[in-house]
């Protein structure tokens, strides 16, 4: 075989590799896609899906915190923990509430702004876990009433532990329920129908499903309700 034909042969050989190179890929890339599209269709009905129901302001949701009078006048607050407009809220609704109790039914959803408040997510957790233990009023008032302290520090979760154990709940439960995809969904559905109703700031309240100026003090907001109450 002379020189001429030598390289003939070369060339041969390597365009039939290449051609042997692009028939597999082509192979490899059908066996992917078969496999990613199935991937993606599950990923996609999971986000879509996965999230949960979310509720109008003007319906109690079998998961929501309530207390009061569930014939009463319907308050619905969204508010999120480390807000120091929330803690004045609480204190001002826990000031007028042995006036109202009575009278109305107040209902709490989570609306953490992590962006500007970093403590707001793992405080909505603990509150959560707490009221799976059947004390989620009690964490809440824990969390409003020692906000100033908390939200100065580094990290909180050894501070929110303790208030777990001054309300003798289990630790260890608690920190396995935060982790539940329960809680994490209550949390994020929360806070995907308040922003469907109009929320775009904390705390904000709805009375009888209506979004309303939260009131500035107790007596305003005993007012409220009085008038909300009146046929």
């Amino acid at each position: 075989m002379n020189k001429r034909e030598q390289q003939k042969l070369i060339r041969e050989q390597k365009q039939q590799a290449a051609a042997q190179k692009e028939v597999t890929q082509k192979k490899i890339s059908k066996i992917a896609m078969i496999v990613l599209i199935p991937l993606l269709l599950i990923g996609v009905l999971y986000g879509v899906l996965g999230q949960g129901t979310v509720y109008p302001p003007d319906q109690i949701a079998e998961n929501d915190h309530v207390k009061g009078n569930p014939d009463g006048v319907k308050l619905m607050v969204y508010a999120d923990f480390q807000c120091p407009a929330c803690a004045a809220e609480h204190q001002m609704v826990s000031m007028a509430w042995p006036r109202i109790s009575n009278q109305a039914q107040l209902a709490f959803r989570h609306y953490p702004l992590t962006s500007t408040h970093r403590f707001a997510w793992t405080a909505a957790l603990y509150a959560e876990a707490a009221g799976a233990q059947g004390k989620f009023w009690e964490m809440y008032d824990q969390l409003f009433l020692n906000q100033a302290y908390w939200s100065a520090m580094t990290s909180v979760e050894a501070e929110f532990d303790g208030y777990l154990e001054q309300l003798g709940l289990d630790v260890s439960q608690a920190h396995e329920d935060m982790q539940s995809d329960a809680i994490i969904q209550k949390i994020r559905n929360d806070q995907r129908g308040g922003t469907s109703a109009g929320v775009r700031g904390t705390p904000a309240l709805f009375v009888n499903g209506r979004l309303t100026p939260v009131p500035q003090n107790p007596a305003d907001l005993i007012a409220l309700v009085n008038r909300a109450a009146t046929p």
